[in-house]
């Protein structure tokens, strides 16, 4: 079991009871919107057409691609996640914010509105893990706070600025350092030397200085994907997912979840190296997809299973079906990244939309699982 599904199984006793089914029902559409209109504002983004008002919609919605994701999505399935392990009521603050940042981005309010109330949610979310980080103060519970911290000053930085580019490397390192943290917790059960531990920290820095460095000087970026890089070696070298990988069933299937994940990081950290993280360079589609595609939503496949019934008490069905949408995310992204290495855009067009088939396949295969289960647990599968 992952370490945060131990965090939100243990505090879902107490939490789930604060809000009702149907409030909790309401935080998350928002954020399954988000992930929708986001997929297809990309689309939209490689020229893929959409007939009417809805492609008309879409077409703007391309500036906020970034947020949608990001932000509306992400942001606000781990701002519930947060909620649900501290079990305190105020801590909702930060999914209702960040799905208010969503209904407005997508209702054509200024984008001034959504980027006040993103940063309004990250506020909430950075406050949750301070109250965690206060009742134990280690070096995981230090790396999602700064994760959310981050995340906060990507927002800011996208409210002065008024747009979503400069704030891209501090988003990437809100979710970059979110899963970081949780594998940071479980390398205590694999023996790792205090001077590792010690490169972790020296990397989150040089990590959070280059995202920072950007905002003033492009050369920050490159020193941003070094980091990563040197990141995606030490999870790679220091995982426990090298010793599951060994097992059998659904702990077998996270650890290759895990591992092609670290994969892609080290894939779109490189590419980062070589200028592909520059607004405008070629190579940028490659690079931000094999992070924030091919990285973290290899971790999204692999932690779902524990995840959701964590969330849901609602006991999840895996079997080796799970195995099908994550050969076809490596897959499909794989030709995307080399057809925009080649800089073939009509093959990048399709496997883009491959990309979207694969992650609404998952979507549909996880939502199967929970309907056809039904039965309620105390803690998550294993």
């Amino acid at each position: 079991m992952s370490a945060l599904a131990a965090t939100l199984s243990a505090g879902a006793s107490r939490s789930l009871v604060v809000l009702p089914r149907w409030m909790r029902i309401a935080l998350v559409l928002p954020a399954v919107a988000a992930l929708l209109c986001g997929m297809l504002a990309g689309l939209a983004r490689l020229g893929w057409p959409v007939p009417g008002p809805i492609g008309q919609r879409l077409g703007q919605l391309v500036v906020v691609h970034g947020a949608l994701m990001v932000g509306g999505f992400f942001g606000t399935l781990i701002g519930l996640e947060r909620a649900v392990a501290i079990g305190a009521r105020w801590a909702y603050f930060a999914p209702a914010m960040s799905g208010l940042a969503v209904i407005a981005m997508l209702s054509a309010a200024p984008q001034t509105w959504a980027a006040l109330l993103m940063s309004c949610a990250a506020l909430f979310m950075f406050a949750a893990c301070a109250k965690v980080w206060l009742r134990q103060r280690v070096a995981h519970h230090t790396a999602l706070a700064i994760a959310a911290l981050a995340w906060l000053s990507g927002n800011i930085v996208w409210t002065v600025q008024g747009s979503v580019l400069p704030a891209v490397p501090l988003w990437t390192s809100f979710l970059v350092l979110t899963i970081a943290a949780e594998r940071l917790e479980l390398s205590r059960f694999v023996p790792t030397p205090k001077w590792a531990r010690a490169v972790f920290g020296i990397i989150v820095g040089v990590l959070l200085a280059g995202a920072l460095c950007n905002l003033l000087d492009d050369a920050g970026l490159r020193i941003f994907a070094a980091a990563l890089c040197a990141l995606a070696v030490w999870l790679l070298r220091y995982d426990i997912a090298r010793r599951t990988i060994k097992t059998a069933g659904l702990t077998r299937y996270m650890a290759i979840c895990l591992l092609s994940g670290y994969a892609w990081l080290a894939v779109g950290a490189l590419l980062g190296v070589l200028g592909g993280l520059h607004v405008g360079e070629a190579l940028r589609d490659a690079a931000l997809h094999a992070l924030l595609l091919g990285f973290v939503f290899s971790m999204v496949f692999g932690h779902a299973p524990v995840i959701a019934p964590a969330i849901t008490r609602i006991r999840f069905r895996w079997h080796a079906g799970f195995y099908l949408p994550l050969l076809a995310l490596h897959l499909t992204l794989t030709v995307r990244v080399v057809a925009g290495i080649g800089e073939w855009f009509a093959l990048r067009q399709w496997a883009a939309a491959g990309n979207a088939l694969v992650v609404l396949l998952f979507i549909a295969m996880v939502v199967t699982s929970l309907t056809r289960a039904r039965s309620p647990v105390d803690s998550p599968a294993r």
